[in-house]
């Protein structure tokens, strides 16, 4: 696989790269194999616009350019803006973007990004997988290096400790392809936990992946709509705020375009999908959470904020264990 990498010639004018600074949770890969081995799992595509964030001196963006369209590159440390800036000339496929992704308007990018392919900083993985799912509705297809403890939850099962509100709203969304194991000395420096390398695709696109190979599958239908979806994720993510309490109490007082949820609102929607009263949010699946959500007229509700009125505990539903 590394032979999709062809060694660049030799840059002697290039300096050293910069020492990796701790406040950008910076650990660059450095493994040519394993950079083979990723590209070929993202199957980034000739008409593909990649958005990667983290480009440093460019050890995948190389790659990337090679295969797609055009890459957007975002980098934060100044220390790299000079290389990425000489690249980007030897290179017209490729905008360097100098700053936080995060604080950037993302929607705004020019041609729209069809694939986030990325070695995210743990600090960032999360909120920048997230808001790329939410708002940049044009990435059709995910390729991230994090921390396999965030691997293994964004596709966690219900009722397991890494099942949280991202796995629930990453599955709402998407359907994992491919997870491969990245050991710690394929990084400088060597980071002290193990990495996964995961791609995943948006639900309802007809693209998955298989033995390095784009096949042309029909992914699952979406369950949500983008504006359902949007309406969802504070309902979850409220509830597993408190998730070692019942759905009962965290939900009751939710409320969200004139509708406000009861006990009673949320028990009904409980026994329709046949769960007890006492359950908890981890005890839903993704997609009960979308026909949760349907039953107790959450979707229903014109758009609105969602917001939370405090739900006085009662002895008999209120189980915190």
């Amino acid at each position: 696989m590394a032979g999709d990498l062809p060694e660049p010639a030799p840059d002697r004018a290039r300096p050293p790269r910069p020492h990796a600074l701790r406040r950008y949770g910076q650990n660059h890969l450095v493994d040519r194999n394993i950079l083979g081995a990723i590209v070929v799992q993202a199957a980034v595509a000739p008409d593909d616009v990649v958005l990667e964030v983290g480009a440093a001196d460019g050890q995948l963006t190389r790659p990337l350019l090679q295969r797609a369209s055009l890459v957007h590159a975002f980098e934060v440390d100044r220390r790299y803006f000079t290389r990425l800036a000489r690249l980007a000339v030897e290179q017209p496929d490729l905008r360097v973007h100098e700053g936080d992704a995060l604080r950037a308007d993302l929607r705004a990018l020019e041609p729209a990004p069809t694939a986030l392919v990325a070695n995210l900083a743990y600090n960032i993985a999360i909120p920048l997988i997230m808001t790329s799912i939410a708002e940049l509705p044009s990435v059709q297809r995910w390729g991230v290096m994090v921390q396999k403890e965030l691997a293994d939850r964004l596709f966690a099962a219900p009722s397991t400790k890494a099942y949280s509100a991202v796995s629930v709203l990453v599955q709402l969304a998407c359907r994992r392809l491919e997870t491969r194991a990245v050991p710690p000395s394929a990084f400088r420096p060597r980071p002290r936990v193990e990495s996964s390398f995961v791609t995943f695709v948006r639900r309802g696109r007809a693209q998955e992946h298989a033995s390095g190979a784009a096949l042309g599958v029909a992914a699952p239908p979406p369950l949500l709509t983008p504006a359902e979806y949007d309406a969802v994720a504070p309902l979850v993510r409220l509830a597993f705020g408190q998730r070692r309490k019942v759905l009962t109490n965290t939900l009751a007082g939710a409320a969200r375009g004139g509708v406000t949820l009861s006990r009673d609102d949320v028990r009904r929607a409980l026994d329709a999908l046949g769960m007890a009263a006492s359950a908890r949010p981890e005890e839903l699946s993704p997609e009960q959470w979308a026909v949760f959500a349907s039953l107790t007229g959450w979707l229903a509700a014109s758009p609105g904020p969602a917001r939370a009125r405090p739900a006085r505990p009662t002895s008999d539903t209120e189980v915190d264990a």
